[in-house]
């Protein structure tokens, strides 16, 4: 079975950004994938240190003292997809998103490829304003790591402040199902599999 990761940068674990990944892995689980959603709130995941340990090493780690990234790391290569979510800060993607693409892409690039020709997902919760920068954030990762993105009916994103009010963006919500649909037909496809 194949595995979809999702990663949540929220510092909510239950807020508008784990709603809008729930909304995806539901249509991922209903497709027969096995989903696993993570969450990144109240870890304390620093940003890469630019050492050049991974480059050195070559053992698919980052050598700074773990903070859980090597774990995370370790989900991302056992994962036919991936999913990063993050709310919308400052027009951007979260602190602790930033951390885990900056580090994820260095240590896969220092091996050779670790994420390269898996599917990659970004979405995003925002309030009103700067989606679509923190959107194009995510997707940077997933295009420098040779990853292929589906695409939704929209843009990856729900508007929402309060926690719980994303699900009044009906547009939103039906544009996470479509990610749903579309990143299982696209998994599928690459792995010769039928459904």
């Amino acid at each position: 079975m194949l595995k979809i990761t999702a990663f949540n940068g929220s510092a909510r674990k239950n807020g508008n950004t784990a709603i809008l990944l729930n909304a995806v892995l539901a249509e991922m689980r209903e497709q027969g994938f096995e989903t696993e959603l993570v969450q990144l709130a109240g870890k304390p995941l620093r940003g890469c240190a630019a050492c050049d340990g991974c480059v050195k090493r070559k053992d698919k780690k980052c050598v700074l003292p773990d903070d859980g990234f090597n774990g995370y790391m370790e989900k991302m290569v056992a994962s036919a997809g991936i999913i990063i979510g993050s709310p919308t800060y400052f027009a951007d993607v979260s602190s602790e998103t930033k951390a885990l693409i900056d580090r994820a892409g260095y240590v896969s690039m220092a091996n050779g490829g670790l994420l390269k020709r898996k599917a990659g997902a970004a979405v995003v919760a925002v309030r009103r304003g700067g989606a679509i920068h923190a959107f194009d954030t995510i997707n940077h990762l997933f295009t420098i790591s040779q990853m292929i993105i589906p695409g939704a009916d929209y843009w990856n994103m729900g508007v929402g402040r309060a926690i719980g009010e994303v699900k009044g963006d009906e547009e939103g919500m039906t544009s996470m199902k479509v990610l749903g649909e579309n990143m299982a037909w696209l998994l599928l496809k690459l792995h010769g599999l039928k459904r």
